[in-house]
């Protein structure tokens, strides 16, 4: 394999944060610390790489921050909240991969872009809001939210309640005209995290809006922005799998796109897990790139030297 292609690295939720973790910042930093040096060994074998990430847990936290000290410092809007999450992952991931560069001998700098990411105001996403955040609530604290600030909230898989917001489909990353320049200069860039700031247009100029975009549909946008060759998920599991969790349960080393429409017509993959990253890997290789990978964080180089994961092709 050639390695000077361009590759887009979406980080899942566990490369931060794990499950049952308090969500401290050694803890985050220790995660990224690992996370980090997988990208780092893309980039000393010479992939150009550039990285996203997602933000659930954090712009979580943020919210409760919000709620908890509403009547002592004014409550942040959700795109102020994801704005602020970016930056805090983004310090984490650019830190340590610039120590890693001067530990491993990599002359590249590494930069975090606060990112925008267009929706169109018309997405039916807005009168349809499904995408569920923040803590949960009990059902009286949630009519009370409802009722007082005007906002959906549904009960959610018997834990409790939750606020859901709309996901709109992103149509294009604001800052990819920075994003390249920085590319030109051999920057690694970080960018989009959290599947971006959800943006629309407004008297000549952008204007955020109350939703969560996709992380994994983001990433897309971002490789197809930036003409990535490779777009790379990264997941807690090894490979995609059809019948998973049954005792006939297949892994995947590959699917061609036909297959991996059909698998997704078939229900293998549902919307809350594996759905949103196939979906985005297909719609990368139809749009040009040369293939998407999923696979388990541990496993990132392998799988980039087709060693490991599920490669998506056409």
């Amino acid at each position: 394999m050639k390695f000077s292609k361009r590759v887009v690295v979406a980080l899942g939720g566990n490369a931060i944060l794990q499950p049952k973790e308090k969500g401290s910042s050694e803890e985050q930093f220790n995660n990224v610390e690992k996370t980090c040096r997988q990208i780092a060994g893309m980039i000393k074998k010479g992939f150009k790489v550039i990285v996203t990430h997602g933000n659930g847990p954090q712009v979580g936290n943020i919210l409760i921050q919000n709620e908890k000290a509403k009547d002592i410092v004014p409550a942040m809007p959700l795109d102020v909240c994801g704005a602020e999450s970016q930056g805090q992952i983004g310090y984490m991931i650019q830190q340590r991969l610039d120590n890693l560069f001067k530990e491993m001998s990599i002359s590249y700098s590494v930069a975090t872009i606060i990112t925008q990411v267009a929706v169109n105001k018309e997405d039916l996403a807005f009168t349809h809001p499904t995408k569920p955040i923040g803590p949960f609530y009990t059902e009286k604290e949630a009519k009370e939210f409802m009722k007082k600030n005007k906002e959906k909230w549904i009960e959610d898989s018997g834990r409790g309640w939750r606020r859901v917001v709309p996901s709109p489909e992103p149509i294009g990353i604001v800052e990819k005209k920075a994003i390249k320049a920085l590319l030109k200069k051999n920057i690694v860039v970080i960018a989009s995290g959290g599947g971006g700031i959800p943006v629309i247009k407004k008297d000549g100029g952008f204007q955020g809006v109350e939703a969560v975009i996709d992380k994994d549909l983001a990433g897309e946008r971002l490789a197809f922005d930036v003409k990535a060759d490779i777009f790379m998920m990264l997941t807690d599991v090894p490979k995609v799998a059809i019948n998973f969790g049954k005792s006939y349960q297949k892994d995947l080393d590959r699917m061609n796109l036909s297959q991996a429409k059909t698998y997704l017509k078939e229900d293998h993959f549902p919307p809350g897990s594996m759905g949103p990253k196939v979906k985005a890997a297909i719609k990368f290789v139809e749009s040009g790139g040369e293939y998407a990978i999923i696979c388990s964080l541990k496993q990132a180089l392998n799988a980039l030297e087709g060693k490991a994961g599920t490669w998506i092709v056409a």
